[in-house]
């Protein structure tokens, strides 16, 4: 008896509808086909949307910002000790 055998999946049937009752079951198998068609539903909404473009870059007025001459640490000695 391995776990593709017709009575493995008749007897866990069996304990589920036990478990849950009828009602219970088909309640959830309906909210779960509800959960498939919205998502396909989503995924076509996602290919019929065009393309968004990039956004727009921004552009400064001055000059720009040169880094500093010398890394911090790196600061000059002037031979006083």
């Amino acid at each position: 008896m391995g776990f593709g055998s017709v009575w493995h999946w008749v007897i866990v049937l069996l304990v589920v509808l036990v478990l849950f009752g009828r009602g219970r079951v088909s309640d959830i198998m309906g909210d779960f086909g509800k959960g498939i068609k919205s998502f396909k539903e989503g995924m076509a909404d996602e290919t019929d949307r065009p393309a968004t473009p990039p956004p727009a870059q921004i552009e400064s007025k001055g000059e720009p910002v040169k880094p500093a001459s010398s890394p911090v640490g790196t600061e000059e000695k002037t031979g006083q000790n």
